[in-house]
């Protein structure tokens, strides 16, 4: 167990180009198996996609290895409200108070239960930035792709793996070195080592895909918060099953961002239900003004048969007189 947990320390990010590779391969032969469709769409957009998801990927790796675990904690509590000003800004998507209360208190909740020590240095600090940047932004794109050409997130996924995996596989061993020292291709690959290697794969086929899954159907801040809610779980069960210690903040901490989950739960699904509702009345309103110009069009409406049946009728005489 030692040697996996140190495999897991000096190989992340090469550990995660092998994950994709393997996502590929799956995604490819369930392709071959005619479980999906391949969809090919705009190829410079999914390189541009596949090569920023791999960064973003390499870059939180580097914040966590240049800052403390509060200070990466706090990097990716920034991912929610930065993604919120992006899409706000670019695609004029509105949160409505009720969202931004109820993220506000899912945000403190979690920054109590996970945020210890904060220790700032100037490298960490751009790392980071740059980390919450570029993941926000492919998670964005993510879901405005996925939309946009219409593919499920099978298909994307399928065509953005070999970009991510290439990205990952060529700059992971040289992050690794430089984050811990170790070379990777160094490390004794024991058969439990490999075991381990294989499993983990194997389980990063079904996260990759419900990553763009989630993301796809619904939106990158509720995949989000469904990872806090993620944190929070690992958190309650390490204190019950691995007996982790376990203090008042994280129990407050877990507390207040559950009602914060409620709470965006609860508001998301009640606006969900009234924008069908809004659409219907505009659409009688429209039904509505357009009935009448429906029956000029036909032309009727302009006199109904009673005001026709009273009207003076003149003859050749009257004119003549």
């Amino acid at each position: 167990m030692c040697h996996v947990i140190c495999l897991c320390h000096c190989a992340a990010t090469t550990l995660t180009s092998w994950h994709l590779l393997v996502t590929f391969c799956s995604l490819h032969i369930a392709l071959r198996m005619k479980f999906f469709e391949h969809k090919p769409f705009d190829p410079k957009s999914v390189m541009g996609f596949g090569i920023l998801n791999g960064i973003s990927i390499g870059l939180l790796n580097l914040s966590l290895g240049f800052n403390s675990v509060g200070f990466y904690q706090m990097t990716k509590l920034a991912i929610i409200p930065c993604t919120v000003i992006l899409e706000t800004i670019f695609f004029r998507k509105k949160f409505s108070r009720s969202i931004q209360f109820s993220l506000g208190i899912l945000l403190i909740g979690v920054g109590i239960a996970t945020v210890t020590d904060l220790q700032l240095n100037v490298l960490g600090s751009v790392l980071s930035l740059l980390a919450v940047l570029t993941t926000c932004i492919a998670q964005i794109m993510t879901n405005t792709i996925q939309k946009k050409f219409k593919v499920s997130s099978t298909q994307l996924l399928y065509q953005s793996c070999p970009y991510q995996a290439t990205t990952l596989l060529v700059t992971g061993p040289f992050l690794d070195k430089l984050l811990t020292g170790h070379n990777v291709f160094a490390f004794n690959y024991t058969q439990q080592v490999l075991a381990f290697i294989i499993l983990s794969c194997l389980i990063s086929v079904s996260v990759n895909f419900s990553t763009f899954l989630v993301i796809g159907k619904t939106s990158p801040v509720t995949y989000q918060v469904l990872g806090h809610l993620k944190t929070c779980l690992v958190l309650a069960f390490g204190y019950v099953l691995l007996h982790d210690p376990f203090n008042w903040r994280n129990i407050l901490g877990i507390f207040v961002a559950l009602i914060g989950m409620i709470l965006y739960s609860y508001y998301c699904t009640l606006e969900s239900q009234q924008k069908p509702a809004e659409a219907s009345i505009q659409s009688a309103q429209v039904s509505e003004e357009a009935a009448p110009l429906i029956n000029l069009e036909n032309g009727s409406g302009l006199l109904d048969d009673a005001a026709v049946s009273k009207a003076p009728v003149w003859n050749s005489k009257d004119l003549r007189a």
